[in-house]
């Protein structure tokens, strides 16, 4: 508290120079004209360092540009501290610093001089310097609003507490108990009361392992409420690897608590239509998606460990909302293990020493406490002790595994003798091959080369048809795996990664109404794979599957298989560990991602039709500036890309508000797009596709129609 205390007084210890006070008077003067004012955060960060408190002048040194490297803030320090005019402003405050310097240096947490190797305590303390940075940046964010903006201050408050969102549950699984009959229903009942009772445990790290259609969802939430509200822990914080799960999740979340209870924060979430008026609940929304202040947060993977590992005051502001509060990681098996060693070792760091409880959830459990090269998570807690007897309970498919490839036109062949079918393949380049051999009109498609907007539209008629019990066949990538509710009973899923081979079959007889549903693992004449961890994967399971016969339905399959996976992969492939315990914290923000790939983002003019999906065609031809008097106008998408075009530059609101209509694709993708002028650029790194949308294979080569370029 103390280091934190001081680094708020610091922080803005420059801005009493006669330069920043001049500086203030012209913008006063002046309110028309663009200021730039010197240099104010370097002089409370010298002060610090003269009283060998490195901590706080890290975080007042970078509370505006980010947190620099050690190495950055010596250079820096010995700079301004020989700086003429740093030297006569000090002077001139020394009475003011006097009492600050005589009373020393504040002393660290206790848990930094705890036992542990040099590396170790490294990092401890690297995570320890961005809770200090993100407390810094956050209350000088309020602190600033609260001053020039109190109505949009005191919309922040929220009378939602976690103490009253476990009230509302409880009202609501009551409702829910009273017809529960049924072997399935009883069975949901026994993990969710397991849930319940392991809830009283100490704040650690546990795992919740259910299987498709044990309810993980409700019975998930449950732990955390009652997690929460046994040792007055303060948030709730839900990551998850999908935005498509993350949009059903958060639904059964309002379903259950009320509109009011869940915050998501992710890039598809939708915004009002009136920007203008926004709601008071919309407005709090916004706010709180800056620093996490609400009791249940729902989030992507993404989000979550990209700002553990950031240095900028933005993405990092949230960070000290962590302490005390219960993560849950939905579909922990797809974190990926290029940065495994790191998130492993933050999210222990978390627990030892913020008083984290941490949830590994899914059907496909790794094994994370025995990793070769990195120490791995410790004391891992079964929340739900006889889960393997669940497991089998809940058998619904019936896995068939043909030794021989399957040509294209077989996987087809097979896809037309069922009236609704499921096919998964791994790549985009694949799905297009399969469905260009089915050949089937009505057939659908899912994968990245449709919007977001398409994709949902897709699962809403696959729904449909489903219910409606019309004939469906889709060929979809693996964007439809991992808690999307569909319910096929039938699905081919090319051979891959051992996990996502039984994520698939969660997709089929999910609703166990069939006996058993059909499971067709093949191995394509001509199919593709992503390269590194999932094509090691997809070798290990191919493997497995071709030469034994490992039961699918085993939960202990995947803990081995898992493991066999690590140790032949390198888990910290862009060398973070090492960059941490060298506090080169810009470089650590370079390094870490969690997607590969260098994307860019392309906008889809995407308008639905009597026709069906389709890109707006006035909107295309007058990519080079104004709106067309042909275009409706009218079109959500139309109207955001005029908004884009006219500002100065893309807002965050406005990106956000883009996001369903985005199809990213990589640099020498886009390369080959401006060659043949098929895509347009509306502002810096974001483009406008200019050709036409299929209405089944979306952003494709066979949509690109030469008659649309002209403008």
């Amino acid at each position: 508290g103390k280091l934190a205390h001081d680094a708020g007084l610091l922080h803005d210890f420059g801005k009493r120079s006669a330069a920043f006070q001049r500086y203030l008077q012209n913008c006063v003067e002046n309110p028309t004209q663009k200021h730039k004012g010197p240099d104010h955060s370097s002089a409370g960060a010298v002060i610090a360092f003269r009283r060998n408190d490195t901590s706080v002048a890290f975080v007042v040194a970078g509370h505006h540009g980010g947190i620099p490297s050690l190495a950055e803030l010596k250079q820096r320090m010995d700079t301004k501290d020989a700086d003429a005019g740093m030297q006569a402003f000090l002077l001139e405050q020394q009475e003011r610093m006097a009492p600050f310097l005589a009373a020393g240096r504040p002393p660290e947490p206790d848990f930094l001089k705890r036992p542990g190797h040099d590396k170790a305590q490294r990092r401890r303390y690297e995570l320890f310097l961005r809770m200090l940075f993100s407390c810094l940046v956050d209350a000088d964010f309020l602190n600033t609003e609260r001053h020039f903006n109190r109505g949009k201050s005191a919309i922040r408050q929220t009378t939602v507490t976690l103490a009253g969102l476990w009230e509302r549950f409880q009202v609501d699984q009551a409702k829910l108990q009273i017809n529960s009959d049924g072997p399935l229903n009883v069975l949901r009942r026994e993990i969710y009361e397991a849930c319940l009772g392991a809830a009283t445990g100490q704040p650690g790290i546990y795992r919740l392992t259910v299987p498709t259609g044990g309810g993980k969802t409700r019975s998930g939430l449950a732990f955390a409420l009652r997690h929460a509200e046994t040792h007055a822990l303060d948030r709730v914080i839900v990551a998850i690897p999908f935005t498509s799960i993350i949009e059903q999740t958060a639904l059964v979340y309002r379903q259950i608590l009320g509109d009011d209870a869940v915050l998501e924060h992710h890039s598809a979430v939708t915004v009002t239509e009136d920007d203008c008026n926004p709601s008071v609940g919309e407005l709090h929304a916004r706010l709180a998606t800056e620093n996490w202040d609400a009791p249940l947060v729902v989030t992507t993977t993404v989000q979550l460990f990209e700002s553990l590992f950031a240095n900028r005051s933005g993405r990092c502001r949230k960070l000290h909302n962590l302490v005390g509060s219960i993560i849950v990681l939905d579909e922990v098996q797809t974190l990926p293990a290029e940065v495994l060693a790191p998130i492993l070792d933050v999210l222990q760091s978390l627990v030892d020493d913020y008083k984290v409880t941490v949830v590994l959830c899914t059907a496909t459990q790794p094994e994370l406490s025995q990793l070769r090269d990195h120490p791995g998570l410790r004391d891992i807690r079964e929340i739900v002790p006889d889960h393997p007897r669940h497991f089998e309970q809940l058998r619904r498919v019936t896995y068939e595994i043909p030794q021989e490839p399957w040509s294209w036109e077989a996987i087809a062949d097979t896809m037309r003798t069922e009236r609704h079918c499921l096919a998964v393949l791994n790549t985009k380049k694949d799905a297009l091959a399969l469905l260009r051999a089915l050949d089937d009109p009505m057939a659908l498609h899912l994968s990245t080369l449709l919007c977001g907007e398409h994709r949902r539209n897709v699962l809403t008629e696959v729904r449909r048809r489903l219910v409606a019990g019309e004939p469906c066949r889709l060929v979809s990538t693996q964007v439809v795996e991992a808690g999307v509710d569909l319910d096929f009973p039938c699905v081919i899923r090319a051979i891959g990664p051992l996990d996502r081979i039984v994520q698939a079959a969660g997709r089929c007889n999910r609703e166990g109404k069939l006996a058993t549903g059909r499971v067709l693992v093949v191995t394509p004449e001509e199919g593709t794979a992503p390269r590194g961890a999932y094509g090691t994967g997809l070798a290990l399971a191919k493997n497995l599957l071709l030469h034994g016969a490992p039961d699918l339905h085993d939960p202990k399959v995947y803990e081995a298989y898992f493991r066999s996976l690590y140790d032949g992969l390198t888990l910290d492939s862009y060398k973070i560990q090492p960059l941490r315990e060298q506090l080169e914290f810009r470089e650590v923000d370079r390094q870490f991602r969690m997607l590969d790939g260098d994307g860019v983002l392309v906008v889809v003019p995407y308008v639905m039709t009597a026709h069906g999906p389709e890109a707006c065609t006035a909107q295309r031809r007058f990519a080079a500036g104004r709106a067309s008097p042909d275009c409706p106008g009218d079109h959500r998408a139309c109207g955001l890309i005029r908004s884009l075009r006219e500002a100065p530059g893309p807002t965050r609101l406005l990106m956000r508000q883009l996001q369903p209509y985005f199809v990213t694709v990589f640099q020498q993708q886009l390369a080959k797009l401006l060659q043949q002028n098929t895509v347009s650029e509306l502002t810096k790194g974001v483009y406008l596709w200019l050709s036409d949308y299929d209405p089944v294979e979306g952003m494709t080569e066979r949509a690109q129609d030469p008659d649309v370029l002209v403008i």
